[in-house]
């Protein structure tokens, strides 16, 4: 799976990390539902480090779709109750 962290690139996930991504998704819905930045910001180091952690790059010479979009690392928990709302933003 391609994953894009905006501002940054993207990765070569390996599906057996989706749905510990998709249970870190689902948490920041629920932070920012409850307007918690402090929980917003930990919530969303995890799932980005999760990503740079356990894909590998996709080379700026390459051109893939990207499956799933997470946000920049410095969104605000303003910006962000605009994308992680519902089911959140990773599918599952």
């Amino acid at each position: 799976m391609i994953v894009r962290i905006l501002t940054e690139g993207q990765y070569r996930l390996p599906g057996s990390f989706i749905d510990q991504l998709n249970e870190v998704d689902n948490k920041i819905v629920d932070v920012v539902e409850q307007e918690d930045e402090t929980g917003f910001q930990k919530l969303l180091i995890e799932m980005l480090d999760l990503v740079r952690n356990n894909g590998t790059e996709v080379g700026m010479d390459e051109l893939v779709e990207s499956d799933i979009v997470l946000p920049e690392p410095d969104i605000t928990l303003i910006e962000a109750e605009e994308l992680f709302t519902g089911e959140g933003i990773v599918p599952g």
